[in-house]
């Protein structure tokens, strides 16, 4: 009897390698852009049929419409392209209907307040134009309820703690000019906290480090000011080793097969990286640092005026990137 060798992960990792392998021709041929580049209107098509009505299959993500809204919305950006006023206003009155009274965006009509829902709801409110739905002091409100004593944020009343819940919070405080020190007091020392020996950061305090965490945490010390307080270096160096040789995309944790939601998670981290070590040699050679710390103390003697947004660098362009990106847009196109 032939013994398998290796362990079901180290399995799994060369039938993932096959595969890829199996297409290697799409990953050498010129044309792989211009055939995404025709193909433009069928995806345009089926992003603005899913803003239309989706099918039962999608009942599982009862939970997830303020998220399925911006998710087609975004992508629809992405191709410059402009949903119809009609779409646009069912899209508004949707997300209306997920706002809770006290504060905050449910999954769904009726359901209860959660920061994730909360994020993807303002962000396609935002891409629609239809901000003055969002009752501001009932959301600042609430965000103040999830705060915890450890400086970080839980995803609802009563929920977990992590870099998820800090950092959706800190993003839409920010993006709605609502961050003040009442929320920002010791979030970036919790986000910090979770920064792990591998480089990459855990969920929370001694998890293990992860690609959608990783996002969160170096994101909201980006929108804080405080990244070049995190250790650079290990984190680049933890980032640059998930992208696999074989596949070209992503992999989430160490020993973990690539796919398609952490090549998203983590090669936008890389550029999130750079923007921080360019925000660092930025505050030490021209003092901007300290104008920016002057800027928030005179803001936070002002009790809970909101604290003006960060100087964030550009954003660098893909070959100023330490991963291979071409290898990357490669493996998304297969």
């Amino acid at each position: 009897k032939r013994r398998m060798e290796g362990t079901k992960s180290e399995r799994d990792q060369a039938e993932c390698e096959r595969a890829c392998a199996r297409q290697a021709w799409r990953q050498s041929d010129p044309g792989v852009g211009d055939a995404f580049a025709s193909s433009r209107a069928r995806h345009v098509a089926y992003l603005e049929r899913g803003l239309a009505g989706l099918g039962p299959s999608y009942v599982s993500l009862d939970a997830s419409r303020p998220w399925l809204c911006y998710w087609i919305l975004h992508s629809l950006h992405f191709f410059v392209e402009e949903p119809s006023a009609l779409t646009v206003s069912s899209c508004v009155e949707t997300l209306r209907r997920c706002q809770n009274g006290g504060g905050g965006f449910g999954g769904g009509p009726s359901q209860v307040s959660h920061c994730a829902p909360t994020y993807a709801a303002v962000l396609a409110l935002c891409l629609l134009g239809g901000q003055e739905v969002i009752d501001r002091e009932a959301l600042y409100l609430w965000f103040l309820s999830v705060k915890d004593a450890s400086g970080g944020f839980r995803l609802h009343v009563d929920g977990e703690v992590d870099v998820r819940g800090t950092y959706t919070v800190v993003a839409v405080a920010a993006l709605l000019r609502m961050l003040t020190p009442a929320l920002t007091h010791k979030a970036a020392d919790f986000v910090l906290s979770c920064q792990t020996y591998e480089g990459g950061f855990g969920g929370e305090p001694g998890n293990e480090a992860h690609g959608g965490y990783t996002f969160c945490a170096v994101a909201a010390l980006l929108v804080l000011g405080r990244a070049k307080d995190a250790d650079l270096t290990a984190l680049e160096r933890w980032l640059c080793r998930r992208q696999l040789a074989v596949e070209g995309g992503f992999q989430g944790r160490t020993n973990k097969l690539v796919d398609g939601c952490y090549s998203f998670w983590q090669g936008g981290c890389v550029a999130l990286v750079e923007m921080a070590q360019a925000q660092e040699e930025q505050t030490t050679t021209t003092g901007a640092h300290q104008h920016q710390q002057q800027r928030r103390h005179d803001h936070e003697e002002e009790g809970d005026a909101a604290l003006p947004p960060p100087d964030l660098p550009p954003s660098p362009s893909s070959g100023d990137l330490p991963c291979d990106p071409v290898a990357l847009q490669r493996y998304i196109l297969l």
